[in-house]
């Protein structure tokens, strides 16, 4: 297996602290998308700009061949204040990389420096580097600017860091392998009174709290349950004092489902509970509904593919070949709804290594460890499924 000399993962590490340093939210990523097109067009790719707004495709041939891949890293940060106290934390107030998509973009970048140089392989090579993975959907507005009419792939594959998995080890699974994610917001219309006199009011906050006791019953009554569900009321808002009955009340809810009719009939049973729970209290529901992402399915040959790679170049305790399935959503499923590919996760470190703090904390940085082996993996990848013919 390729492997990256100690200059270029001194090189890329330098790269993933720059781009930590300078964070930037969805769709507003041009400061990284100027720096990652600027690479790769020193490098001798193809570059495109602008797809999805800030997204960058990278773009390799090589060869006679017609075949094609795909791999794609995310570049946006999040809306959290860091607290790493690292060396090259955020300069950017209340934004920072806390999902690792910085190092993802590194990981990416090692990988392509390598293959422009060094790479033996035989077709197209095109790398996608997208914006607004966290809620904005980019995967879907780079597919709305042309992305797969303008760059085919055959397949594509992404990769993800994951504490809580020792460092450097690839994870895959084959199947479902992601949650979908929805979201609702309720407003409850009631008739407000003084709290010494609820007959003369419609109290809508008993009707909300309610509603939050009878949404557990989704899960637990309406779901096969084997097959992973989560309903969650995240926030619940209603009146200020203690001696007045609101004339309103707010539920912001989500949900996440491994499968798409699960999906479905949770949404339609969610609808009709909380109209008729709020019918029984005498107040008046309002429902905005949200689609989010879709459930991650990964196509069950080119995962057997991207696990065959892995086992071919890696040990075998390096290698998780079916992990479980997580209940955090990703919004490449889009891509892999219209190509068929893999996403598989690596390790960024379990207690008492760097990298083990959980993503979405403001403690979390990417594991720079990562880079050599996550460009590696990625080397090994398109050399192997775009070997040349004898």
């Amino acid at each position: 297996m390729d492997r990256l000399s100690d200059a270029a993962v001194a090189e890329f590490t330098a790269i993933r602290r720059d781009i930590h340093r300078h964070p930037e939210l969805a769709f507003n990523e041009r400061r990284t998308a100027a720096l990652v097109a600027a690479q790769l067009g020193a490098w001798g790719y193809e570059v495109s700009m602008g797809l999805g707004g800030t997204g960058v495709v990278g773009q390799l041939r090589r060869g006679t061949s017609s075949r094609s891949i795909g791999l794609r890293a995310d570049m946006d940060a999040l809306p959290i204040a860091e607290g790493t106290g690292a060396a090259w934390a955020s300069c950017t107030q209340g934004v920072m990389h806390a999902c690792g998509h910085d190092g993802h973009t590194a990981m990416l970048l090692a990988a392509a420096h390598h293959l422009a140089q060094h790479g033996r392989f035989d077709g197209t090579l095109n790398l996608i580097f997208q914006p607004a993975e966290e809620g904005g959907g980019g995967a879907l507005k780079m597919m709305e600017d042309g992305l797969f009419q303008r760059f085919p792939c055959d397949a594509i594959f992404a990769m993800h860091n994951m504490p809580g998995t020792p460092q450097g080890h690839l994870v895959f699974r084959s199947g479902p392998t992601m949650a979908s994610s929805d979201y609702a917001t309720v407003t409850l219309q009631g008739v407000g009174g003084h709290g010494a006199m609820p007959h003369k009011a419609t109290d809508p906050l008993v009707a909300a709290a309610s509603i939050v006791m009878a949404l557990q019953t989704i899960v637990s009554r309406n779901v096969d349950p084997l097959q992973p569900a989560v309903v969650t009321v995240g926030a619940l808002q209603a009146g200020e004092a203690n001696n007045v009955i609101p004339d309103s009340a707010r539920l912001e809810i989500s949900l996440r489902a491994l499968d798409p009719q699960v999906r479905r009939d949770m949404e339609r049973r969610i609808k009709d509970l909380i109209q008729l729970q709020a019918q029984s209290y005498g107040v008046h529901a309002d429902i905005q509904w949200r689609p989010g992402y879709a459930v991650l399915v990964n196509d069950e040959q080119q995962t057997a593919r991207a696990l065959a790679v892995a086992q071919k170049h890696f040990s075998a305790e390096q290698v998780n070949p079916q992990g479980p399935m997580l209940t955090g959503s990703e919004d490449f499923a889009f891509m892999l709804e219209r190509v068929p590919g893999c996403y598989l996760f690596i390790g960024n470190g379990v207690d008492g290594e760097p990298g083990a703090c959980m993503v979405h904390n403001p403690a979390y940085d990417f594991n720079d460890l990562n880079i050599a082996p996550g460009a590696a993996y990625w080397v090994a990848l398109v050399q192997d499924l775009l070997s040349p013919t004898p």
